[in-house]
């Protein structure tokens, strides 16, 4: 009877375990390593044509949070007490946001951690909300997530996730596919839960030319003690290398996570040195490819206008580093770049950056 009895709960023990496992499956994202993204696009959207030039505008929106709170994660020491933003201010700053890209008036955003069906935001599609108030002048966008579960079981989440790279375009896109980077490496029960960073890639048809490629990315943070970043900059490398050998012209923008190389990270707050390697990982783009500031302006004496990450803080009361960046390959004329601090410093823990480029004739 006894092992009669031990051989029913083992049973029963084995089908809760199962019944667990595919739960956790059904309610989480497995993004393929390629994938093709849908595109939308009025019939009337213009193609871009040779010389002319491109406005870009690249900014992690941080789902429109404002600069009220000092969230959980956003800290090493764990004084950020904040859960979510209340649904008044991520309306306040959605408006904010609409102006400052009005009064820019870029060709091409490109958006990280746009939340759509979020508790955080009380389930906004942001994608819609932003579509909205740039108006039918911005014919088209594509989208991909890169976190995406029906519930998170983490204390300060509880609820469901949804974060999205998101690209609008003035001028056509004719494709777009997302591109899957290594995952932080962890426990196979939390990592079905975590991020899944990506890169967005964008086509722009060119007349008589190849298609300029648009890439949106947003690599990974808290990565101390692993190679991710290594890894993730080496796939987004591969990825410009394999353009660059197919004769495409492209731009990529995003929230790198990484500091400018030969950067002193001793400049930050102590609570904030912790997050970066003393060497930088993304040394390798800076050697390879363009980017819209160089490698000396950067540690040099006017870095300060260049930074584009401003964080929570009780501390921190200014922008105080450099985390992203827009790289561009060597068929393109960058005309200008600047990153935008006045009107936008209530907006996001991370500033606009605005670069303006030309396809040589």
């Amino acid at each position: 009877m006894l092992m009669k009895a031990l051989k029913i709960t083992g049973i029963t023990l084995a089908g809760l375990i199962g019944t667990l496992i595919l739960s956790i499956q059904f309610m989480n994202y497995h993004p393929e390593p390629l994938e093709e993204m849908e595109v939308h696009c009025s019939a009337d959207a213009p193609e871009l044509q040779p010389g002319e030039q491109l406005k870009v505008l690249n900014w992690n929106i941080q789902y429109l949070a404002g600069k009220s709170y000092v969230f959980w994660y956003d800290v090493s020491d764990g004084s950020g007490k904040d859960i979510k933003p209340a649904a008044s201010e991520v309306k306040k700053t959605l408006g904010e946001f609409i102006r400052v890209v009005k009064e820019e008036n870029p060709d091409v955003l490109l958006l990280q951690e746009v939340n759509v069906d979020a508790r955080s935001t009380d389930y906004m599609n942001q994608v819609q909300e932003i579509l909205e108030g740039l108006g039918p002048e911005y014919a088209c966008h594509t989208s991909a997530y890169y976190w995406k579960s029906d519930f998170v079981p983490d204390p300060n989440v509880l609820g469901s996730v949804g974060m999205k790279l998101l690209t609008i375009s003035k001028y056509r896109i004719e494709s777009a596919r997302r591109h899957q980077l290594t995952m932080m490496p962890m426990d196979i029960i939390s990592q079905q839960f975590y991020l899944k960073r990506a890169v967005l890639e964008a086509r722009l048809p060119v007349s008589d030319r190849n298609p300029l490629v648009l890439l949106n990315t947003h690599l990974d943070a808290f990565a101390q003690g692993t190679d991710i970043m290594e890894k993730q900059v080496n796939e987004v490398k591969g990825l410009l290398q394999s353009l660059d050998e197919e004769g495409s012209e492209w731009i990529i923008g995003g929230d790198f996570n990484l500091l400018p190389p030969e950067w002193d990270r001793s400049q930050l707050h102590e609570n904030d040195q912790v997050y970066y390697q003393d060497t930088s990982e993304i040394q390798t783009l800076f050697a390879d490819f363009r980017s819209s500031v160089d490698q000396e302006t950067l540690n040099g004496p006017d870095q300060a206008q260049y930074y584009t990450h401003f964080p929570n803080s009780h501390i921190v009361e200014k922008p105080d580093r450099t985390i992203d960046y827009i790289f561009y390959s060597a068929g393109l004329d960058q005309k200008n770049y600047y990153v935008r601090q006045q009107g936008a410093l209530h907006i996001s823990d991370h500033l606009p950056m605005v670069g303006v480029y030309s396809i040589t004739e």
